[in-house]
């Protein structure tokens, strides 16, 4: 916030004034960009604040990990011994056996209920569009649609987010 910045913060109320000052004109600054591109339905519209919000995050992160930003037992300080970081990280994979077994459990999971899914994830797809209440409706449907055939109801109704690069 810049308070350590000052030689004495208990000063007076000339630097807790200045610091909301500096707040007061960014805040003011990111809503006249909202305003130019037509408030806050127009910026969404053209992805403004999931952008900024994203570019946002992205430099945290790099800041983070050059160490520009430092954070205690993160980044700097840590425990000489602690837990030493990976260099590499070995991924747990399945077993071709594994894939197959998975696979037929759901074909066959499929198969017992054909005959209840399409109607449950109608059901689920309305629940949506009514604005209902899609967890009820959701609970019941894990016991006859898989999470497949259930994302991709979703999916139909709702589209899919997509992260802007």
């Amino acid at each position: 916030m810049g308070l350590a910045k000052n030689e004495n913060p208990n000063q007076g109320a000339f630097v807790i004034d200045e610091l909301t000052e500096l707040v007061e004109e960014a805040v003011l600054a990111e809503f006249e960009k909202i305003a130019e591109r037509g408030g806050v339905l127009g910026a969404m519209e053209t992805g403004y604040q999931r952008s900024k919000i994203q570019e946002e995050s992205m430099h945290y992160e790099m800041l983070k990990h050059t160490g520009e930003y430092p954070i205690i037992g993160v980044n700097t300080f840590r425990n000489p011994h602690g837990d030493p970081i990976p260099q590499s990280l070995e991924l747990a994979r399945s077993t071709e056996a594994e894939k197959q077994s998975q696979l037929t459990r759901l074909r066959d999971f499929h198969e017992r209920h054909a005959a209840e899914a399409p109607a449950m994830l109608a059901r689920l797809q309305q629940a949506v569009i009514a604005n209902g209440n899609v967890f009820e409706v959701l609970m019941e449907a894990v016991r006859v649609c898989s999470l497949g055939q259930i994302t991709h109801a979703l999916f139909e109704v709702g589209g899919q987010y997509r992260r802007s690069m």
